[in-house]
Parts: C-alpha cells; structure tokens; sequence
C-alpha cells in the first residue's frame, strides 16, 4: 500500500534544497538554498515536494540546513550543534536570509511534501518531536545516509511517516537485481529508493534496480539532476522522481510530457 506521502502521479519533481530561486534578470541565485525564498519560488512553480536537511542547534532548535557547521552557506561561522539559535538565527545564508526553523517551513506551506535527509544524531529526537507537534506524518518522507541513524528515526517515529532508502537498504536492492535469489535480502518497509545514478564512480541506477523497486512497491527518486537531457534520459527509463536544484528546468521537462498539471506558467 503506497504511503499518503506519495499519493501524487508519478514522475514527480522534487526541489533540492528548494532549488534555485532567480533574481529581476532571471539569474539562479544558488547562494540561497534551503531559504524560505527557495522554497517559495518552487511553490510558485508548482512544485509540491521539497527536499531540505535537519541539523539541531545546542538547545534543540531544528533548522532546513545542510552543512554541520554555518562557515560555507551563511555570514557567520560555528557548529550548528554548539550554537544556541539565539545565536544561529542572526546567521544569514547567502549574507541575506535567515536559516528556517523547519517547524516554520511546515507551518508555512501546508500543502507541501517535505524530504527530509537526517543530518546528525543529534537532529533525530527534535525532528520526531516537531514532526508529532505538527501533525506532519503524512507530509514527511525521512532519510539518513547513516543506516543506523535511520533505522532509529523508524523505531522512533513508530514506521508513521514515509522512509526512503538508506545505504544498506540500497546495496541489498542493487545486488537483489543482479542476482535474483537475493531478492529475500530486499528489506519491506522502505517507500522510495533515492539515489545518485554513481557513486564513486560504481553505476547505481538500472533498469533492472528500477523494476526490482518497483516490484517491491518502492519509487526510484535519482539526485541530484541538473542537466535537462538527462532529466529526460531517466524519465524514459522509468524513474519515478528526480531531485534538482534547476527547478524551472525539470518543471518544463515534466510540463512538456503532460505531468505537470500545477505549474504555472
């Protein structure tokens, strides 16, 4: 049975930590991502599902932030988890915006999906709690590279919001379509596989990992795609969702093959 956070037709497109937003000339402003502008300019476009990251300051505040520490995105430096928000929310990413308090984004867009990629141990008790506080088990789809990390967010959050894949979910399923008899391996539970088509330079993604996801009951998400022919190139092959930063790009992409009915144009 598919999840509600998955209840739209497929393909769908999900914005990278919001995408990029553009400026009066149409210039992406890529300094801006995980901003409350990002997300608002993929709003306007008709997305429906954002993807953003969790990381929790020192007194338990959880912010749509990417890094571990603010150094790169943000005119301030130091490690989100020693930093009291006081502190963090003078912060401004791209020397303009504040950091989002994810509770906020949620409050903010009550009819957006967000894809929510666990950070940090720390990130993990604050996110079940805000998740609960909001009532936003439906919206949420969670996700960890950290396998451990993740299957502690599942037996938190008592398996209620969607999951994808985590690093180990993902290498029984490749090799689970490589060699039929490891198909037991395959793990139940999961809602969607999101992965990159390489990684170190290892092919993940095939047409065969597409149709054992499938058979399973799992979308196949591909991240982070940019590039327009390969949107299509991937689309073709069965896809069931592409992550992106380049936003408009993926939103004519799906527009021009009938499967954007909200954009606007």
């Amino acid at each position: 049975m598919t999840h509600r956070y998955l209840d739209s037709p497929v393909p769908i497109g999900l914005a990278h930590r919001g995408g990029w937003p553009v400026d009066a000339s149409g210039r992406p402003r890529t300094e801006l991502e995980n901003t409350a502008v990002a997300f608002q300019h993929a709003i306007d476009l008709g997305y429906r599902y954002l993807e953003t990251d969790v990381h929790a300051t020192r007194d338990g505040v959880l912010l749509a932030f990417h890094d571990d520490t603010l150094d790169r995105a943000t005119d301030m430096p130091g490690a989100i988890a020693d930093l009291p928000y006081s502190e963090v929310k003078r912060a401004k990413v791209g020397g303009e915006e504040p950091v989002p308090v994810l509770e906020e984004l949620l409050g903010s867009w009550p009819e957006a999906r967000f894809n929510i990629d666990v950070k940090s141990d720390g990130a993990v008790e604050p996110l079940i709690e805000v998740v609960r506080r909001t009532g936003a088990w439906d919206r949420v789809c969670l996700g960890s590279f950290d396998q451990r990390r993740l299957d502690r967010v599942r037996r938190l959050s008592e398996g209620r919001p969607a999951f994808s894949s985590g690093p180990w979910d993902v290498a029984r399923l490749r090799f689970a379509s490589l060699v039929p008899p490891l198909l037991p391996l395959v793990r139940r539970g999961v809602d969607c596989v999101q992965i990159p088509t390489e990684m170190n330079g290892f092919p993940l993604l095939s047409r065969d990992l597409i149709a054992t996801a499938h058979r399973f009951g799992m979308q196949v998400h591909v991240w982070t795609v940019n590039d327009t022919a390969v949107m299509e190139r991937l689309l073709d092959a069965g896809v069931d969702g592409i992550v992106t930063d380049n936003t408009a790009g993926l939103r004519d992409v799906l527009a021009a093959r009938g499967a954007w009915p909200g954009a606007r144009r």
